[in-house]
């Protein structure tokens, strides 16, 4: 008796060959339903559909296909029991020696504007998943395929093995059934726990899955194993991003371009550069053209540039290209590139160049893993709104110095805790990161100055417990300081301004990051 095996697929890339290989190298007969059936059937191809192989119609508006007996005992049957082969024939059911299933793209109707939750309660895939989890319990008696990128591996192996796949093969393709099944699973759990969580809250049960986008050669050091992880199946963010050019990247370079992503969709309209290095800015400025904002943003540190991660907010030109390539830099990024640029860069072929069309758009949840656990929390994407903030000093700003203030504090925003930036003309002049003191962040910011300092702009990512800062700030010739406020003695911090002539506007936002 011919082998039989069983066709329902959602996505039908490659369906066509596989089912005509299936039939005319290896002697199979086909069951299959749906649109499945119908679209071999147009190819000429020969095939049974399920209601009439189980003897009982698609019901419910094509809710109930494959859920029968003569699906899942096919399927289920240990061929090395003799009571499961005595039960095959005592019901007239054939065993199924191969299941191709792939499910109903509910991710990808999610993902549409406006989809409702009827549209997508109707995405749920029912007896794809029964199938797929049947047959992958089952690998030791049958293959099963949800992935089209499996189908030549397969053809091959019965080439190789006379028609039968190995164990080994079998177990593999049951493994990536599960997987499929478990996130699709979770794709829908996630997207009703959304339904009924309120903004302010998050799920009671936190779930995060990824398919292996790409090995990585190492992690943030040569002794540790990394990978790179897509979630969802539809690419997005650096999964959806288009390398011109460049070596592979790197774990470490995926982690500073996206520190830089997250600086650069600060500023939209604007063309705006930033230099990041070790996740911190070292340079970020805006400019009439991207070109100026590029040598303005160099120019705020170029011993630190060395080596950085280059991010803009407007397609690469021809002069910005030729200039990129005057410094040695790793990455650089933009959401286009003119054909012209493209072959300037050409010349620095290790420089790795991507292009990111949608460079505004995160994650909703940033998560920490930790002993035990991990820990999961809103992304910090809010807006900066100046009509909010609050002017404590006496003397009020101007809408230029306003705009200043605005810029500094974006930046400030993506530097790590503790965290000082001091700017003008909308460009970094100094950057004091991470520090276990404010002031020393402070101190480290202005050294970096130095002269420039005179007239310029300091932002602080968190308010300042004492009036040391701010006298420090004062006596390197900062005119105007933007920090959140809410220190038990805010009105030090306060008095001093007043007392040196400064500006001081709390926010009421603080924007640790750890």
């Amino acid at each position: 008796m011919a082998r039989l095996a069983l066709l329902s697929v959602s996505n039908k890339t490659g369906l066509i060959d596989l089912a005509r290989r299936l039939v005319e190298e290896f002697d199979f007969e086909i069951i299959s339903s749906g649109g499945t059936a119908q679209t071999l059937k147009d190819a000429g191809l020969p095939v049974t559909k399920v209601a009439d192989y189980t003897g009982s119609p698609e019901i419910l508006g094509g809710r109930v296909k494959t859920l029968h007996p003569r699906i899942h005992g096919g399927i289920l049957a240990r061929r090395d029991m003799p009571q499961d082969m005595t039960d095959l024939e005592n019901n007239q059911i054939r065993p199924l020696d191969l299941v191709v299933v792939n499910l109903y793209p509910f991710e990808a109707t999610i993902a549409k504007e406006g989809v409702t939750l009827a549209e997508a309660i109707e995405q749920i895939d029912i007896g794809g998943p029964a199938m797929l989890r049947a047959a992958s319990k089952n690998f030791a008696h049958l293959t099963v395929l949800c992935d089209p990128a499996q189908y030549g591996e397969y053809l091959e192996e019965l080439r190789q093995h006379g028609g039968e796949t190995s164990l080994a093969f079998r177990q593999k393709c049951a493994l990536k059934g599960f997987l499929h099944t478990s996130s699709y699973d979770q794709a829908i759990a996630s997207y009703l726990s959304e339904q009924s969580a309120s903004e302010s809250t998050l799920p009671s049960q936190f779930m995060l899955a990824g398919q292996q986008l790409q090995s990585l050669r190492y992690g943030e050091n040569p002794h540790q194993s990394a990978a790179w992880y897509q979630t969802g199946t539809t690419p997005s963010g650096w999964a959806a991003a288009t390398k011109l050019q460049g070596k592979e990247l790197s774990y470490n370079n995926l982690v500073d371009l996206e520190a830089a992503r997250r600086i650069i969709a600060e500023f939209t309209d604007t063309p705006a550069a930033t230099i990041i290095k070790h996740t911190n800015p070292c340079g970020t400025a805006l400019g009439n053209t991207i070109l100026e904002a590029y040598q303005k943003a160099l120019n705020a540190d170029p011993v630190s540039a060395f080596g950085g991660i280059v991010a803009f907010n407007h397609p690469i030109d021809s002069a910005t290209a030729t200039e990129l390539t005057k410094t040695f830099l790793e990455c650089v990024v933009a959401p286009g590139c003119e054909e012209d640029a493209k072959e300037i860069l050409a010349a620095k072929s290790k420089v790795r160049v991507l292009i990111l069309p949608d460079l505004s758009s995160g994650p909703k949840d940033t998560v920490k893993v930790l002993a035990g656990g991990f820990l999961v929390q809103a992304s910090d994407d809010i807006v900066a709104n100046t009509s909010k903030w609050q002017v404590v000093t006496e003397r009020q700003p101007t809408p230029t110095e306003l705009e200043e203030l605005l810029f500094a504090w974006k930046v400030c925003k993506h530097v790590k805790s503790n965290a000082i930036v001091v700017s003008s003309d909308r460009t970094t002049l100094g950057v004091g990161a991470g520090q276990m003191n404010r002031v020393g962040s402070v101190k480290i910011a202005l050294e970096q100055a130095q002269e420039k300092a005179k007239g310029a702009f300091l932002a602080s990512d968190g308010f300042f417990p004492f009036d040391d800062s701010v006298k420090t700030a004062a006596a390197a010739g900062i005119t105007a300081i933007v920090q959140p406020g809410g220190s038990l003695r805010d009105q030090d911090s306060i008095q001093a301004a007043n007392e040196l002539g400064l500006v001081m506007v709390f926010t009421g936002v603080r924007h640790f990051l750890h």
